[in-house]
């Protein structure tokens, strides 16, 4: 079979894989995979007070914005028609604790920016983080008692949580924690909440990566965390365990699923796209997006070049939507054709 399949037009010289590639206008026609607005989703940094514009060092580009200027900086994002965005909240140290009583505060930084971008912006979908990590002393996605994360315990508050923000108006809620068994009881808490129609993303195949790191500066849990996350984010190694997580939150109800990061696990984001079928969503993470910012800032790549070829590699290997801190730089250099 496989030697057959590619003898449909014969050899060299009758086949020239060239001939396709010759025109531009060509090229186009023959396309198999292409990267539109559409599949971008830009995540955002929120943080307390007025007029407040504070840059991520680890991510040239990258700033924590407060809610009015978040506003200002989504209305490029809406002009250029990206369809959603996603919110981080970076909690103030003394609003830490250890059992995150602010992340189900209807009144926390991260429901408030919800309140004001829907306001503004109703059309534009807004995601939301599901998980306890910026609001926990600790810096775990989950509860802690004696070194260990509480899987349970973590479970009702992400609920709690959940259905505040969805009350606040956000259109998804995306469990990012890994704690087992959330999507159902996300799912339960918000039909029980009369919020039914609000979606899950379900970070379902979550990998515990080196590649968090300028994330975790932008959030201000880098400092805080203690120890690690490999006992409930995924070993690296593993791509057949990520489908038994992908094919639960499926179960559980998720409307759609993410795999992150990003690059380094394309295979998987085509693995689960070939599994099940469902919306399936890729992460270019903070630290694959330092990279090549890093490299471009010291003309090892051509910036925008680099970007896109980066891009439609999430769309080759399946994905139906990315989610980038270069969203809107991607959707400008579309603009232009």
């Amino acid at each position: 079979m496989a030697e057959t399949a590619y003898h449909h037009g014969g050899a060299f010289p009758h086949t020239r894989m060239r001939r396709n590639r010759r025109a531009q206008w060509s090229r186009r026609l023959i396309a198999e995979n292409r990267l539109g607005v559409d599949d971008l989703i830009w995540p955002l940094f929120v943080i307390d007070g007025d007029g407040r514009r504070e840059p991520v060092a680890s991510m040239p580009g990258v700033e924590r914005l407060s809610c009015d200027l978040l506003v200002e900086t989504i209305a490029e994002a809406a002009d250029l028609g990206l369809p959603a965005v996603a919110l981080f909240p970076y909690v103030a140290p003394e609003r830490k604790t250890p059992d995150a009583r602010e992340a189900v505060n209807p009144d926390n930084l991260i429901c408030r920016a919800v309140r004001t971008v829907k306001a503004v912006y109703p059309d534009m979908g807004v995601i939301c983080d599901v998980a306890l990590d910026p609001f926990n002393s600790d810096g775990h996605d989950g509860l802690v008692r004696d070194g260990v994360i509480l899987n349970d315990e973590t479970v009702d508050l992400l609920c709690r949580q959940a259905v505040v923000q969805a009350q606040a108006g956000c259109d998804i809620i995306a469990p990012s924690d890994m704690m087992d068994g959330r999507v159902g009881a996300i799912r339960s808490a918000l039909d029980g909440a009369g919020l039914t129609d609000v979606q899950i993303l379900a970070y379902a195949a979550k990998f515990a990566s080196a590649f968090y790191g300028p994330f975790r500066d932008a959030v201000g849990s880098s400092g805080a965390l203690k120890g690690d996350k490999k006992t409930y984010q995924m070993d690296p190694g593993n791509g057949d365990e990520a489908l038994r997580e992908v094919a639960l939150d499926i179960a559980e109800g998720a409307d759609m699923v993410m795999v992150k990061p990003g690059l380094p696990y394309l295979d998987v984001v085509w693995r689960v796209k070939e599994a099940f079928g469902v919306p399936t969503f890729a992460y270019h993470v903070s630290g694959e997006y330092a990279m090549w910012k890093a490299a471009a800032n010291h003309g090892w790549l051509d910036n925008d070049r680099a970007l896109l070829e980066s891009l439609i590699g999430f769309k080759r290997a399946g994905a139906d939507g990315i989610l980038t801190y270069a969203a809107v730089e991607a959707a400008r250099l579309l603009a232009k054709g």
